[in-house]
């Protein structure tokens, strides 16, 4: 019988977290025999991985789908495209989309991008729409009485009043991107997920520090987003949110 630890927890539940604490500063042996896996710098090594291929994929799903939203925001049409692309992208199987792409251009860190891009655009593309077409028409109307050209509109007008509804589709991407870059060793990209996939390599207390260095990094990105978006959004809107 397990003794029960705090708050109903076995007590094994605290030597299995301090396993994962010493197998991310300190390594252990493969499960496999003969090798010496953990340790910081296979952790470093394979977070930063994990950071490159989330950094990649979402600055290529805002090149593709920020424009399309800032455009179809501003003409006030494709409400259903936008919409259907987020509803699109909840429904998305990431591991099939990265099985369909191995298929058809390979495995490798391009396959990798373009996959986790395509899960990436819909949010941002959803929301992107609905921060511009939510913009207040007067405002609109009144910076074209002014004589803006439609392009300064977007930049001067629209774009800084929908900051914050942009950014909540960028850091929705974010969170996903990253969170499924865990699956990568699947499509030949080691990244933190390796530690949670080979549990006959890495052992539980690997698996479990795999989960929670993907959980700190997730929590990370979506802080470092929250921030640009602050720094990004206007000082009435600052003001109107306080």
């Amino acid at each position: 019988m397990i003794a029960p630890g705090v708050a109903g927890l076995p007590i094994g539940a605290f030597g299995l977290f301090g396993d994962a604490f010493n197998f991310v500063f300190s390594g252990r042996e493969a499960e496999t025999g003969g090798v010496t896996v953990g340790g910081t710098g296979q952790v470093i090594d394979l977070a930063t991985t994990q950071l490159e291929v989330t950094v990649f994929a979402l600055a290529v799903a805002i090149v593709l789908a920020m424009p399309v939203g800032l455009w179809l925001g501003h003409r006030q049409k494709g409400e259903f495209l936008a919409v259907s692309a987020g509803n699109a992208g909840r429904a998305i199987p990431e591991l099939a989309l990265i099985a369909l792409m191995a298929a058809a251009i390979g495995v490798g860190m391009v396959n990798l991008v373009v996959a986790l891009a395509i899960l990436g655009i819909p949010p941002i593309l959803t929301n992107t729409f609905v921060g511009i077409s939510q913009v207040d028409r007067a405002s609109v109307e009144a910076a074209r009485g002014m004589g803006m050209t439609e392009f300064a509109i977007v930049r001067k007008v629209e774009l800084p009043l929908a900051v914050p509804t942009i950014m909540g589709g960028v850091r929705t991407a974010g969170i996903n991107i990253i969170a499924t870059a865990t699956i990568a060793p699947l499509a030949g990209i080691l990244t933190l997920g390796d530690f949670i996939i080979a549990r006959n390599v890495y052992g539980d207390a690997g698996v479990l520090a795999g989960a929670v260095l993907v959980a700190l990094m997730a929590l990370a990105l979506e802080g470092t987003l929250a921030a640009i978006q602050w720094a990004m959004t206007s000082r009435g809107l600052k003001l109107e949110r306080s």
